[in-house]
């Protein structure tokens, strides 16, 4: 009878498990906040006294990796469902099908949900799901339904929105403020489309760069100070990161810039593509046609050619069902010209991630993290075990680890509120992570000692 009551209980607490989770008792609110293209290294040149003020009262990494593409869409989505590029099939920041050469541009691309739908939920909705109140203010991905269901609270940007009006950057951090303090929302994240724009237009080494750094350095002054008025000091953590980091383009006279119809007749070679876009690009080859078009683009200088399926593991791309099978990353500062240079860009992203121009930042404080605290670099998927660690929710599958993260976090016992620990379960290489309750896996030790 004793054993039969015992196995009743394991059985009870597997239930409650697979179960949503109801609204977490004592977590702290989350502020996610993304200065898009801000390279790890945009302060260290600029007098940024809030930014470095935030090292002193809270957690610095030394860089982070964004994932491999390291473009906008593809970047973002990796931080807020903490899955790689492979996985989650945001694959570029333009929606487009190879099948019937259907191309959206990037904007459009931000509200159409068969893009960014593919089975992985972003943390506004796994939050959602377990009892909290979410919102996104112009975050990619913030726009799109995910299995039906929509966002809490929903801005996308406009086509035409102006990026770097100061005054409208702190309405928006009082937006942002009053939705925590008035309407007790828990997870909002906020968006800014500098640096990238300055870099772009003008490039990274330029005093427009430098201009933007310190506006963006004063907007953060001014969110210290509107968090205290909004009286959110001792209840809302904030993590401030960025998707990808830029670097000057190479142009002529300088280099000899890459121009692919060089190498092979595109026209006659691929029946789709999108080139001109930075460093990154993708082919899908005539039927039978694969192999030519590999050969040929192999021997065009500054750039790597790959078959989709033979891309290193380290990439995170090769199982894509989306992206077509012939991928051509060029050497950093190169970019992918088709036909003719139509570029203009003076900066640019979508490069190697390895390239240390591709980094990009992370910085956090409030009441759960540290103070003066510098972890070394880590991978940006690894940022979504952390919110859900700091917003007390079971995480859906991901590829992070928070035991990546955990020393950001001050000890327990030492925040506000208890921390439920939820560690990854490890899944064969190449998979995905699970987590589940430590309280789960204490009570099926205890009960098989018993039995």
């Amino acid at each position: 009878m004793k054993k039969l009551q015992l196995l009743l209980l394991v059985a009870a607490a597997l239930s409650a498990a697979g179960k949503p989770a109801s609204k977490a008792v004592g977590a702290n609110k989350l502020l996610l906040i993304s200065f898009d293209g801000f390279r790890w290294d945009y302060d260290q040149d600029v007098e940024t006294p809030n930014l470095d003020q935030l090292v002193l009262d809270g957690v610095k990494a030394k860089y982070i990796t964004p994932p491999m593409l390291t473009m906008t869409s593809p970047s973002h989505f990796t931080t807020i469902t903490g899955r790689w590029v492979e996985d989650h099939e945001v694959v570029h920041n333009m929606m487009y099908d190879s099948k019937t050469n259907q191309k959206v541009s990037h904007k459009k691309t931000l509200t159409r949900s068969e893009w960014w739908d593919n089975g992985v939920l972003p943390l506004w909705i796994t939050a959602q799901n377990q009892g909290l109140k979410t919102a996104s203010f112009h975050f990619p991905g913030g726009g799109a339904n995910y299995s039906g269901q929509a966002v809490n609270r929903v801005l996308v940007e406009e086509f035409d929105h102006p990026d770097d009006n100061e005054t409208e950057w702190r309405q928006n951090v009082d937006t942002v403020l009053r939705w925590f303090s008035e309407e007790d929302f828990h997870l909002v994240t906020l968006y800014y489309g500098e640096p990238d724009n300055v870099g772009h237009a003008k490039g990274p080494d330029t005093e427009d760069r430098k201009k933007i750094i310190r506006q963006i350095d004063r907007t953060i002054g001014y969110l210290r100070e509107a968090i205290d008025r909004h009286s959110l000091t001792d209840s809302l953590n904030v993590i401030i990161t960025s998707d990808h980091g830029m670097t000057t383009v190479k142009k002529r006279p300088q280099v000899e810039e890459i121009i692919l119809n060089k190498y092979l007749n595109l026209i006659k070679l691929a029946s789709f593509e999108i080139l001109d876009y930075g460093g990154f690009g993708i082919l899908t080859p005539r039927p039978g046609k694969e192999q030519e078009v590999f050969d040929s683009l192999s021997k065009a200088p500054n750039l790597t050619v790959y078959h989709k399926d033979q891309m290193p593991e380290s990439f995170h791309l090769g199982k894509s069902e989306r992206l077509p099978p012939i991928v051509v990353v060029a050497d950093l500062g190169f970019n992918l010209n088709s036909r003719f240079i139509v570029y203009v860009n003076k900066g640019d992203h979508g490069y190697h991630n390895g390239e240390m121009d591709m980094k990009t930042i992370f910085r956090a404080f409030g009441p759960d993290f540290r103070r003066n605290f510098v972890s070394e670099p880590f991978d940006s998927v690894h940022i979504y075990p952390l919110m859900c660690k700091l917003l007390q929710i079971h995480p859906a599958p991901h590829n992070g680890s928070m035991r990546v993260t955990e020393p950001l976090l001050l000890p327990s016992g030492e925040h506000n509120g208890s921390m439920r620990v939820t560690e990854p379960l490890l899944l064969p290489s190449g998979g995905s992570q699970l987590t589940a309750p430590v309280s789960v896996t204490l009570l099926l030790l205890v009960i098989f000692t018993v039995l």
